[in-house]
């Protein structure tokens, strides 16, 4: 039996080893660290004009502000769900799982490695979009603690039910090669549809009833109500932030995922032994 402080420090040395592969995988730091960044301050660049409040009140906001939620909900998807199904399912298929069930190493302290990489780069990440937003194109950040405390609940139950649905989502994957196609076309596809790069209420009724069942909607949903002012509520589907909602789906999904996990992770590709 392997003590509880033990596993720990194997999980954290297993951490820091992932960040420096992850990091030095240019690919993975691209499409999945900066594409948001990069996405934001291409956005803000291209839409120079305010973007109206409800009934076209006076109320604006810049394209920056605008798509600043969007973009940090993005975010939160890519570097939690996105790495996770990528690099998990490329590791069982390249035989680095088999090889580690393999040793001594506990399998506890492989999924803190991989949780202590997606919580580093999740926070690095948002941090990023937030000093950008803030220096570079003069985002009014919240003021109020109830928002930062909404931020920070939204963040991490996002980062939480993305981890543990992109492991089991990569068990889906037949091959490294299958699974980038299997990954990015559902991803690219619940962004646009989730209010990232669109207004919500611009998307059609039918697609916003899609958009609900997955957390992408509702992470995008509960950032929107820390940088939006109050009455852009209005423009969601209920007519109002829903942070009851917003937190009952997103625990719901997490405990999904976690019970996916547990029922169909494998260590080795189908057909090996």
């Amino acid at each position: 039996m392997t003590s509880p402080l033990t596993v720990l420090a194997l999980g954290w040395d297993r951490a820091i080893l992932e960040i420096k592969v992850y990091f030095r995988e240019k690919d993975q730091v691209f499409f999945s660290f900066l594409f948001p960044v990069l996405m934001l301050a291409l956005f803000a660049t291209v839409f120079q004009s305010q973007f109206e409040g409800p009934d076209n009140e006076a109320i604006g906001l810049s394209a920056a502000r605008f798509f600043l939620p969007g973009m940090m909900a993005a975010g939160v998807l890519l570097t939690s769900f996105q790495t996770m199904a990528l690099t998990v399912a490329t590791e069982r298929d390249d035989g680095t799982l088999k090889r580690l069930r393999a040793t001594p190493m506990p399998a506890l302290a492989y999924f803190l490695g991989k949780v202590g990489l997606v919580l580093v780069t999740s926070v690095l990440q948002s941090a990023l979009l937030l000093l950008m937003a803030r220096v570079l194109f003069d985002v009014q950040l919240p003021t109020e603690a109830r928002q930062w405390v909404t931020l920070g609940w939204v963040f991490g139950l996002g980062v939480v039910s993305g981890t543990v649905l992109g492991i089991a989502y990569s068990s889906l994957a037949t091959s490294a090669r299958s699974a980038g196609a299997a990954v990015i076309g559902p991803v690219l596809v619940l962004q646009f549809i989730s209010g990232v790069y669109f207004s919500f209420e611009d998307i059609p009724q039918w697609l916003k009833e899609v958009a609900s069942l997955f957390p992408l909607k509702w992470i995008a949903q509960g950032m929107r109500s820390v940088f939006y002012p109050d009455s852009f509520a209005s423009r969601e589907m209920a007519g109002v932030w829903e942070h009851g909602r917003i937190a009952l789906v997103l625990v719901a999904w997490a405990i999904g995922g976690l019970v996916l996990c547990t029922t169909t992770f494998r260590w080795f590709k189908r057909g090996s032994t």
